[in-house]
């Protein structure tokens, strides 16, 4: 198997960009990953491109070739889709293909573009990720959703709204440095306690924003990134993805995500390390629950455990394990087709140094993302490693 490296990492700033098209916001990521990586486009081979929701919001089908051109590449492109989870599959697909030896370059990365639809349009769109006949149709929405888990997961293992309100203020002020994080303001727990309710236990600072955005990365073998002579310390080393039920009601547990903790476990066994190992982790917050049971399909914390930890202080900035550095979801934003690209950016980022929360991490070595499709039917994570 080939050593896979992280070449460069585009992103656009996350946020509402009603005017602008999907192509526009790709090509621009794209733009910034090539200038990254110092790669030439003719270089690559092919293009993984994640994009839940274009047909809805721009009515447009078969991405990929339109992304091939605004990135300006021209090679074979192929569109993944898995809900929130597609650019995260699509880079797994990218860092399969270099590290089986069938291609030296890969582009990767995702984009969704969501905000030039009315707010109902949106939850409807995005609503299309759960079973439509056991759950759609009987009116179910994702804050519903995640809210059946927060009490499901309050009733097996304790925990408070208050607890909740700790990881929305730290994820807020993670993204205050942030120049792509479409919320850079932060909130105090007070705040989150005090916001209007969504769905009991979660109010607004609970969930995440509708966000416009693209991420892009150049991931190529240690053997082309020596050959010419790259930049490229950080290093893809275990790729994981794991499967559940879609519907909640078919599920033994809503307190626990087997998905996230399959692929989890694949991918630590890919990069031959172990959850002690990790120094600094990206996770998929789209609420503030969904943090919590990242943090435990991680390993990074015992079932029952993950609630306390960001009231502890354990994955704050100045924490012992700090978690979405970046903002995460909850503050950077949810382009729901690139969020999984964009956390390799963020983590490639923090373990080169150059991102603006690097300081709290200076020694990171090993960093995981985990990034989830749904009520984590799907599940993607990510090992990444400071090669050199």
């Amino acid at each position: 198997m080939t050593d896979v490296r992280v070449a460069g990492v585009g992103l656009t700033r996350f946020g509402s960009h009603p005017e602008r098209t999907g192509r526009d916001l790709f090509g621009e990521a794209a733009l910034r990953a090539f200038e990254d990586a110092d790669v030439d486009r003719a270089d690559v081979e092919e293009l993984n491109y994640g994009n839940f929701m274009g047909a809805l919001a721009e009515h447009q089908g078969h991405q990929a070739p339109l992304m091939a051109e605004a990135a300006g590449v021209r090679c074979p492109a192929t569109r993944y889709e898995s809900a929130c989870a597609s650019a995260g599959v699509a880079v797994r697909e990218a860092v399969r293909t270099v590290a089986a030896g069938d291609a030296d370059v890969v582009l990767a990365g995702g984009m969704e573009r969501m905000t030039n639809l009315p707010t109902d349009e949106v939850t409807e769109g995005l609503a299309i990720a759960a079973d439509d006949l056991f759950e759609v149709r009987s009116g179910v929405t994702f804050p519903g959703a995640y809210a059946l888990m927060a009490n499901a997961y309050f009733d097996a293992y304790g925990g408070s709204r208050e607890d909740l309100a700790h990881v929305a203020s730290k994820n807020h002020a993670n993204a205050v440095p942030n120049e792509y994080a479409q919320y850079r303001k932060e909130v105090s727990v007070a705040e989150a306690m005090d916001a209007p309710p969504v769905a009991e236990p979660l109010h607004l600072y609970d969930a995440c924003p509708i966000t416009d955005g693209a991420s892009a990365i150049v991931l190529v073998s240690a053997e082309y990134a020596e050959r010419h002579d790259l930049d490229a310390p950080v290093a893809v080393t275990g790729t994981g993805q794991g499967t559940d039920r879609m519907a909640l009601g078919d599920r033994e547990r809503l307190a626990r995500t087997p998905a996230a903790d399959d692929a989890a476990d694949a991918a630590y066994a890919d990069a031959g390390v172990e959850a002690t190992d990790v120094d600094v982790a990206e996770v998929h917050d789209c609420f503030t629950i969904a943090e919590v049971l990242a943090l435990e399909s991680l390993g990074l914390f015992e079932p029952g455990e993950g609630i306390s930890a960001a009231r502890e202080g354990i994955t704050t900035a100045d924490g012992d394990l700090p978690v979405n550095l970046s903002g995460g979801l909850k503050a950077k934003g949810h382009p729901v087709g690139a969020t999984g690209g964009s956390q390799i950016a963020e983590l490639t980022r923090l373990l080169r140094g150059d991102h603006p929360n690097s300081e709290h991490v200076p020694n990171a070595e090993v960093g995981v993302a985990h990034n989830a499709g749904g009520t984590v039917a799907s599940a993607v994570v990510h090992v990444l490693e400071v090669a050199e």
